[in-house]
């Protein structure tokens, strides 16, 4: 076996950051090298075995994301747009694989991406699950199959903590549809609907977003035809699944050449 990559996790302290943490520390193909908090944060400085009431684990928390960029040969990602484009920036110049999943990316967000994937290995999806990533091939080829007759919603549900929506998810599940269109997403999205709306438009993509309790993620593609329903749903129970999609693709783009890649590659799903 060679030697173990190592990684470093964005964001420990947050749910995902811990379920990542807990991921990379117990494969056998990948060592944890460093995590970050934000500055101010009361575990700057500690080491995070110590940190989590754990024991000493011989790994620092660090403030500034360029000193635990630097250790890593893969960093993972799951914090917030702004502090995601700032460590893309980093990661270029480091030449370190970049696995993001951190979702409400704007698109000057996206662009500046594009632009330090010239130079680093960049995997970004709105969701890193096997199951999600094989249902939107499934979304893009059944829209491709159906005309404008079948509207297209996307219904999304998450747990109250979630801030932004739709999810990124629901979005990339959009994507897919409106690509099996042939149209892009935001000339036929319709993301919001309150009072009197008048008819829905032919041909456009719904967004509907609940939020409440613990729910992990379910998301629901329905197609909605004269007669006749077709619905694609994933349902996540644990978001473990997540993390090891999010290690899986960490792992991945050792070696690759610098690019913006989505989780279908990872999966081998073209």
């Amino acid at each position: 076996m060679g030697e173990k990559v190592g990684i470093a996790v964005m964001g420990a302290s947050g749910r995902m950051g811990r379920m990542l943490i807990d991921t990379v520390t117990e494969s056998d193909r990948a060592r944890l090298v460093a995590v970050t908090e934000r500055p101010g944060h009361d575990w700057i400085g500690k080491d995070l075995g110590e940190a989590l009431g754990r024991g000493r684990m011989g790994v620092p928390v660090m403030s500034d994301p360029l000193d635990a960029i630097v250790k890593a040969q893969a960093v993972i990602d799951f914090t917030s747009p702004e502090a995601t484009v700032a460590h893309a920036e980093l990661t270029a110049q480091a030449r370190c694989v970049h696995v993001i999943g951190t979702t409400g990316l704007s698109e000057a967000d996206i662009a500046r991406l594009d632009a330090a994937a010239r130079h680093a290995t960049i995997v970004r999806a709105g969701n890193m699950s096997l199951g999600v990533n094989l249902l939107t091939r499934l979304a893009r080829q059944v829209a491709a199959a159906l005309d404008a007759e079948f509207d297209i919603e996307i219904v999304e549900k998450h747990h109250r903590h979630k801030v932004d929506a739709p999810s990124g998810t629901a979005l990339m599940l959009g994507e897919a549809a409106a690509e099996g269109r042939g149209v892009p997403l935001a000339d036929v999205a319709d993301r919001g609907r309150d009072g009197i709306t008048g008819a829905r438009k032919e041909g456009a993509i719904g967004f509907s977003a609940v939020r409440g309790g613990d729910i992990v993620g379910e998301h629901d593609v329905i197609f909605a035809g004269p007669g006749e329903r077709i619905v694609l749903s994933h349902i996540a129970t644990d978001r473990a699944i997540f993390a090891r999609g999010a290690l899986r693709a960490a792992l991945w783009g050792q070696g690759k050449a610098p690019g913006h890649y989505s989780m279908a590659s990872v999966l081998g799903l073209g």
